[in-house]
Order: C-alpha cells, then sequence, then structure tokens
C-alpha cells in the first residue's frame, strides 16, 4: 500500500503552564542514580496516545479541557519530577533533579485539520505527518555559576474537529523509564476519568516512591558513567528536543503479530531450538519477536550483489529490561526513575540471515536474558562505551523500545482505551517498539519506520516467513 503524507500547520489555542496545586508538597531534591546517568546520551522520548472524539472543538474546551488540566495538576503532586528540571552545574557528579514550589511543565493545546483516520491507521505513512502533533522541550536556561537548568516534560494536546484528539508526551529519560512514565499516565488517565477523585483511584495505583537512597550501587558505576560523560557531555546537551531527520522518504507503520502467529512462532522455534540448539535457554513473546523483526530487517537490507566482506559483521540487537524487583536492589515495584539493565546481543550476519536466522537469533536473545538473569549488572561498567560503539554509523545496530507489558492500551481518560498509540520517536531504521494491541486478544504491535523502498522488501519478506510458519505447524 502506498504510504500517504498528511503535513499540516497546527492553530495553537493555548499555551500555558500546569504545576503542582500550591503548597501541596515542598521543595525537594533528588540525587541521580547510575541507572538515571547513561541517559544523558538520549535525545528526548515522546509517547503519543490518540482519542476518539467526534465532537466539535468548543464543547472539548469547555467540558473535558479543564477536567484534563485539573488531574494532570493534582497527578503532578505525586509525580513531581516530571514538573521538576534537571540541574546540571559544571561538577557533573553534583548533578540532581530539583522541584521547587511553582515549578510546572509546558501544555500546550492545539487544533488539527489533519485526517484523524489516517493518523491512527496502521497503514505506511509520512513519519513527518505526527511531527506537528509533538511538543519540544523549553530550551534549557543558565543560572549563575553556568548551572544548566533543564525542564524534564512537555504536554501537547491537539484537537481534531469532531473526530478525536492527541495527548503527547516529551520528556527527558533521565527523569524515569517506561514503567514509570506509563504509572505517571495511568494515574492521570485514571483521576481525569474519576473527575479528580483520588478516592478511587488510589484504590487502583499505588504512589510512586522516590526512594533513591535506597538504589544500590556495588561496582561504583555512579563514578565510572559521570567519568566518561564528562568528557564530551557539554556538546550534547545544548539541543532541547526531538532532532528531526533531514531523510524525507522515510514511512512509520505497525507490524502486527497475533497471538496465534506468536503461539506457532514459539512452538516452530521450541522444536528447531531442541534438534538444533540443545533446547532453548528461554522463550517468551518477546524473545520471538525480536527474532522475527531482527532477521526479516536484516534479511531486506542485503545487497543484490555478493556481500562476501559482510558476512562476518557483526549484528547487534539492544534492548532493556527492568530491575526493580531483583533480589540486588529490592526496590518497590512502584520505585519512580530509572531502573534499567542493558542487553547486547550480537550475532553474525551471515548467521543471522540464514536458514535457522530465526531460530539462531531466539537462543542468542535467551542466553543474553538468562546471563542477565544470574547478573544484572554483567558488563555495566563498560555500558556507555559499549553502547557508543555499537551505534557508531556504519555499525549494524537494532534497539528495542518499550514492552508489551506496559500495558499502554490501558490508559483511559474517560474515553475509551486509545484509538493508537505509539513511540513517536520511532523514526530510525535502528530501533523499533514493541506494545500491547488495542484488542487484547490481538498479540502485540511493532511500530516502525523506514524508507519506502526498505519497507516494501521488509514487509515481503516478513509476509513470507509468517506463511512458512504457518505451515509447519
Amino acid at each position: 500500500m502506498a504510504d500517504v503524507r498528511e503535513l499540516d500547520s497546527v492553530k495553537i489555542i493555548e499555551q500555558c503552564e500546569v504545576s503542582p496545586p500550591p503548597n501541596s508538597l515542598p521543595s525537594t531534591i533528588l540525587p541521580l542514580t547510575f541507572f538515571d546517568i547513561p541517559w544523558f546520551f538520549c535525545n528526548s522520548v515522546q509517547r503519543i496516545f490518540f482519542y476518539e472524539f467526534p465532537h466539535p472543538t468548543q464543547n472539548f474546551l469547555q467540558t473535558t479541557l479543564p477536567i484534563l488540566k485539573h488531574s494532570l495538576s493534582l497527578s503532578l503532586q505525586h509525580f513531581f519530577p516530571f514538573a521538576s528540571n534537571l540541574i546540571v552545574p559544571p561538577q557533573l557528579h553534583l548533578s540532581h533533579i530539583r522541584y521547587l514550589q511553582g515549578d510546572s511543565l509546558s501544555f500546550t493545546v492545539a487544533e488539527s485539520t489533519a485526517d484523524f483516520t489516517l493518523l491512527t491507521s496502521h497503514s505506511p505513512q509520512d513519519v513527518r505527518n505526527w511531527h506537528p502533533l509533538i511538543p519540544t522541550l523549553p530550551s534549557p536556561r543558565l543560572e549563575q555559576d553556568d548551572i544548566r537548568v533543564m525542564p524534564l516534560m512537555a504536554i501537547q494536546v491537539t484537537l481534531f474537529p469532531n473526530s478525536g484528539f492527541s495527548i503527547c508526551l516529551t520528556f527527558n529519560h533521565i527523569a524515569g523509564d517506561g514503567k514509570s512514565l506509563h504509572h505517571f499516565i495511568k494515574f492521570w488517565a485514571s483521576l481525569c476519568k474519576a473527575r479528580g477523585d483520588f478516592t478511587s483511584v488510589e484504590t487502583s495505583f499505588s504512589l510512586p516512591s522516590h526512594q533513591r537512597d535506597k538504589v544500590k550501587d556495588p561496582k561504583g558505576l555512579k563514578f565510572i558513567y559521570f567519568r566518561e560523560l564528562g568528557h564530551f557531555l557539554s556538546k550534547r546537551m545544548e539541543f532541547a528536543g526531538p532532532v528531526r531527520d533531514v531523510i524525507t522518504n522515510r514511512v512509520r507503520f505497525t507490524v502486527l503479530l497475533s497471538l496465534e502467529q506468536v503461539r506457532k512462532l514459539k512452538k516452530w522455534v521450541s522444536l528447531k531450538s531442541a534438534s538444533n540448539y540443545s533446547g532453548l535457554l528461554h522463550i517468551s513473546t518477546f524473545v520471538v519477536a525480536c527474532s522475527l523483526i531482527w532477521v526479516c530487517k536484516n534479511r531486506s537490507e542485503e545487497k543484490k550483489a555478493s556481500f562476501s566482506e559482510e558476512c562476518d559483521e557483526l549484528c547487534h540487537l539492544v534492548f532493556l529490561a527492568d530491575c526493580r524487583e531483583r533480589s540486588e536492589f529490592s526496590l518497590s515495584s512502584t520505585y519512580f526513575g530509572n531502573c534499567l539493565t542493558s542487553y547486547n546481543v550480537a550475532i553474525k550476519r551471515s548467521e543471522l540471515v540464514g536458514e535457522d536466522g530465526i531460530v539462531a537469533a531466539a537462543n542468542a536473545i535467551g542466553k543474553e536474558i538468562t546471563n542477565l538473569k544470574s547478573d544484572p549488572l554483567r558488563k555495566a561498567e563498560t555500558f556507555i562505551s559499549d553502547y557508543k560503539e555499537v551505534t557508531k554509523p556504519g555499525k549494524s545496530v537494532l534497539v528495542i523500545a518499550g514492552s508489551p507489558k506496559l500495558g499502554v492500551y490501558k490508559t483511559d481518560f474517560g474515553w475509551g482505551k486509545p484509538k493508537k498509540c505509539a513511540a513517536a520517536h520511532i523514526e530510525s531504521s535502528r530501533s523499533v517498539s514493541l506494545s500491547d494491541c488495542r484488542d487484547e486478544n490481538a498479540g502485540i504491535e511493532v511500530g516502525m519506520a523506514l524508507e519506502r523502498t526498505h519497507m516494501n522488501k521488509f514487509t515481503n519478506i516478513l509476509e513470507k516467513e509468517i506463511h512458512n510458519i504457518d505451515k509447519s505447524d
């Protein structure tokens, strides 16, 4: 199917600041942990939700917007880091998150004439279609003594008259990981649905824990990471929002893997592993989905001419996993911040694109998960340098963002499930996102962005691979 471009200029209706209720919490300083520091190297992250709302703009502004903003304010009382600032003094190791009374986040309300149906479809569309819907973090400012003050979140609500609206959050990953973000969003959504009634929300959602002093650092990683960060951080901190790609022929699309397809894929990989790999170390929906996408993507990148020189090239898959309830850290499941360990799986290209590439990928991913289960900080001392190395231009790497376990489609502000939810920052061929589906029985969604010709080749290979697995069942 041909991709469609639907660029428009939105009309700004309101631009304001939303803060926690006055005098609802004291000024607070949160130290950074070693889990937070690697995210200095990451661009801002965007998560977008689309909801159906078949009413005119004025109806939304009068009946819906006030409770949306009020419930956000109440939520920020508990999730205050998103209304806070990252404070970065010249002495980098003294960096911290600071909340002062009156601090707030940027909140924009806009109206768009774009096609809501197109924007929420799974079909290919120009990656730039969503750009007008994405807020930009306010620019960092300087305080005395060259202290940088960096806002951590911005939100934009965009109305599509008589069709729906979107809520897009742009945030600095230093504030928290995906679990923290979605804890906040679901709390806000539930409070909005309850029209600000804390009683009904608190029985469903636990409040976040900000006890960062409980994060243990047995390997002295905070010192190691800050030292590495100091070499080039100043250049990386000048931007204030997403860096737009100059490539204009890239399309965004969604791959749907049904529960039945996942079941067959698990069974097929398990049988192949039993005969060729002495049994699979770890099999899950995540493992087989990542293996399928990773292999098909690399096969679609093969050159028509002989690529013998590339056969020994290592292809990397990078993904993250939550560590909150690991015995080494013993953190609450509601801990607010970053608490992720990194996995880096490497396979020779010739093996990955070979006949048994999916099985080889699944076994390599499973082995890495098993190793890190025994030691979640395995190779953590070299994490930053290793990541910088595998993401250099010309290297083959695929980064997995998100997780089906985050339950993004369970975010109900009072208008039902989102029509569509996605990681809006996925605009590169080097990253994909995983999530649950709107229909709980549908399986998982894989969000991708590729150049048009590459997408066509990828989808053809993926369909063929799924067909072959279906026949083998």
